[in-house]
């Protein structure tokens, strides 16, 4: 059993904490207060080799194993955690299209993603339901060789900034439940489309609004996977994104903690040094303990993935554990730097609202819990 990263992966994080800490970490106000992740920005990560890189070279990626993409993504969010759903959207999209895609069409899209050039949503989620993520209504009709998409898509992730949407819609009828979805790769200047975009009380540079389709014409062969069975097919992803989810939580928690480490050290009440006081010290310690356990399940999920093991419960226990962890972590730091915690000045409170939608957002606790039990229960 081998905890402990290699020496390439090593090498990785010194240069992507490095760049995360002096180019990503100065703008991350700006970004929430902007409400958009610079073009540049995204570039930059493309030419660094920072988006999906766990793709094959002929998709635009360097076959890099999944933990190393986790570690990518960690150390980006350390310094913005908005900027680190870029890498996470093109993984778990990546990995959609290159596997389910027309190779020509894959190709073209993932080329454009791993660059930097083109950004992917994923648009599942829909106005009269989440959770119940088999229950679509929005229709793609079939009229020769191409479909035509009607309806609505909400919540949706930079959905006023993406160039192309993984999109799932109904071939089949309503009764047919999963088994009557297909998925769809959609370019988001297609005529017919409109966005809308919330306003959110965090990641607000991510953004989240509507996406609605008028007589939306896609080719045919943009359809991904087997007609009626991309739903099936494309949430297998799912299992992926949820570690690398954990991971850019985590990261936020860990980035608070050691700010908030060195703070106690620093500053000075009733003639001692805060790090004398248990008070403060003693939640800090139990909360840098969850972290480092949880940080750990979401590597060894990852690890499974790459060994092609089954990780659909881990990948769940990420996804429920990490942002209800980072949340309550962040908390924590926030009040133990008092009065100034609670300003602008410093991050925690725009941290607590970044970290906080992902409780909701691909995928609630209480689904991922229902996956968990399902995995443990007799068969």
């Amino acid at each position: 059993m081998n905890f402990g990263f290699n020496e390439e992966q090593n090498a990785i994080r010194e240069v992507v904490a490095r760049f995360s800490a002096e180019v990503l970490a100065p703008g991350y106000r700006k970004r929430d207060q902007e409400g958009v992740i610079e073009k540049d920005v995204i570039r930059q990560l493309g030419e660094m080799g920072l988006l999906g890189g766990e793709l094959p070279e002929e998709f635009g990626g360097s076959g890099m194993d999944c933990v190393t993409s986790g570690l990518i993504i960690e150390e980006i969010s350390k310094g913005d955690f908005n900027v680190g759903y870029i890498p996470l959207l093109t993984s778990l999209n990546g990995q959609i299209i290159a596997s389910h895609a027309a190779p020509d069409l894959a190709k073209e899209w993932l080329h454009g993603m791993t660059s930097g050039q083109k950004v992917a949503c994923i648009a599942l989620t829909e106005p009269h339901g989440g959770s119940d993520a088999a229950n679509l209504r929005l229709k793609a009709e079939k009229k020769g060789d191409v479909y035509v998409l009607n309806g609505e898509k909400t919540s949706i992730s930079m959905a006023d900034q993406a160039d192309v949407a993984v999109v799932f819609a109904r071939t089949g009828t309503v009764e047919q439940r999963a088994s009557g979805i297909s998925a769809f790769l959609v370019p988001m200047d297609s005529p017919g489309i409109t966005t809308t975009r919330f306003e959110d009380n965090g990641q607000r540079a991510i953004g989240r609004g509507s996406i609605f389709f008028d007589n939306v014409e896609v080719p045919a062969v943009n359809m991904m996977g087997d007609e009626g069975k991309g739903f099936k097919q494309v949430m297998q992803g799912f299992d992926y994104s949820r570690a690398l989810i954990g991971l850019q939580c985590l990261a936020v928690a860990q980035q608070s903690l050691d700010e908030t480490w060195q703070w106690l050290t620093e500053r000075t009440a009733f003639g001692q040094n805060l790090s004398a006081f248990q008070g403060l010290t003693h939640p800090l310690a139990e909360y840098q303990t969850y972290v480092h356990a949880a940080r750990m399940q979401c590597y060894h999920a990852l690890w499974l993935k790459d060994n092609n093991l089954p990780h659909n419960a881990e990948a769940a226990m990420n996804k429920w554990w990490g942002p209800k962890l980072a949340f309550d972590v962040v908390k924590q730091c926030l009040l133990a730097h008092g009065h100034t915690g609670w300003g602008e000045d410093l991050p925690f409170a725009q941290r607590l609202r970044d970290v906080l939608g992902l409780q909701i957002g691909d995928g609630t606790a209480q689904i991922m819990k229902n996956i968990i039990a399902k995995e443990y229960l007799p068969k």
